[in-house]
Formats: structure tokens, C-alpha cells, sequence
């Protein structure tokens, strides 16, 4: 993932040190990759996040989708009442659209979330 990237990543979700595990919240990029629509990516990361925390509010330049690998996650997508989502539940985001996670369960809960996004863009904008 470009620095850029990265480091905004951390500043959203965690701060700088978010690569350790004991942070609130852990982001693992598994993989980026280019497609066929011409301009777009397909970035994949797992998303650690501890009983609590919550992931505050910001957007994608593309879609998302989130997969709950564990745990209970509540989501609050912009204009829509809030979701939670169990393990082997989904979610579609869509571009643009501000919104926000947070663990409701006791425990830790995991995300894959799976963008697919422009291609050189920031991968998460803070919401203003």
C-alpha cells in the first residue's frame, strides 16, 4: 500500500502504531491488487478491533464490502439506522458513503473488509 495510504489509514484507525496488537485497532493489508475496470483496484484488509472501540466516521473512494469474522459490529452508514452484524454476516457500503464501526461484543471482533476502489486514491477519508 502507497505511504500515503498507509499513514492515513493509521491516523483514522488507531494511530500511528497500528501494526502492534495490542492497539484498539489493528488493520493486516492482505492484498492490492489491479482489476479490469480500468482506473480500479481491489484492496483487501482484516480489521482487528477491541471490545468498545470504535471505528469513527469515515468514507471509501469506491465500495466496500465487510464480512465479520468475529465478534458482534455494530456499522452507522450516513441516512440509515444503525446494523450489527455476526460473525458470517456481510455488509455493502457504498462509495462515498460516511459511516462508522464499533464493537458491541465482550471480546474482540474481526472484519475482512474488501474495497474496490479508484486506483492512487487516499483508501479512507476522514469524515469532516
Amino acid at each position: 500500500m502507497k505511504m500515503i495510504q498507509a499513514m492515513a489509514l493509521a491516523l483514522v484507525l488507531g494511530g500511528a502504531a497500528a501494526a502492534h496488537a495490542e492497539q484498539p485497532i489493528q488493520r493486516t493489508d492482505l492484498i492490492q491488487n489491479d482489476i479490469d475496470v480500468p482506473g480500479h483496484e481491489v484492496v483487501q484488509v482484516r480489521v482487528d478491533i477491541a471490545p468498545g472501540v470504535l471505528a469513527p466516521n469515515h468514507s471509501h473512494p469506491g465500495e466496500e464490502v465487510a464480512f465479520v469474522i468475529e465478534g458482534t459490529l455494530e456499522y452507522q452508514l450516513e441516512g440509515r439506522q444503525p446494523v450489527i452484524l455476526k460473525p458470517g454476516q456481510s455488509l455493502f457500503i457504498p462509495s462515498g458513503t460516511v459511516h462508522s464501526a464499533k464493537n458491541v461484543g465482550s471480546g474482540k471482533a474481526s472484519e475482512l473488509a474488501t474495497y474496490i476502489v479508484r486506483k492512487g486514491e487516499t483508501l479512507v477519508v476522514p469524515a469532516k
